[in-house]
């Protein structure tokens, strides 16, 4: 099994930047496509951004495309969230996960992930 744990978030002003790290500790990341997936206040939690085992493929939802960038760092069991020119709308807790049945691709479906970290607080203030 293995355990994850968020950091990085924080107050960032409209246009700027945030770099999410999710830190897996037990069994190595590289036998997980992992995710990121967000939570606003009052809403349903979505996907962001996905990336395979090994980090060959990725994939974004619409809303983030072109400002986010997912990677992981297999040797340091971290995998990372780049999050660039950030709108208010993208306030929120953020959370990865770890999918842990194998697959050599990745998921945008939370269904698809069975370990989730406690998440990071994001907010971005005018």
């Amino acid at each position: 099994q293995v355990q994850l744990v968020e950091s990085g978030g924080g107050l960032v002003q409209a246009g700027g930047s945030l770099r999410l790290s999710c830190a897996a500790s037990g069994r190595t990341t590289n036998t997980y496509a992992m995710g990121w997936f967000r939570q606003a206040p009052g809403k349903e939690r979505e996907s962001v951004a996905a990336i395979s085992r090994y980090g060959g493929r990725t994939g974004y939802v619409d809303s983030v495309k072109g400002r986010f960038t997912i990677s992981r760092d297999n040797a340091k069991n971290t995998v990372y969230l780049q999050m660039n020119s950030l709108k208010l709308e993208d306030t929120a807790i953020y959370y990865c996960a770890a999918d842990g049945s194998g697959s050599y691709s990745y998921s945008l479906s939370e269904h698809q992930y069975d370990t989730w970290g406690q998440g990071t607080q994001v907010t971005v203030s005018s």
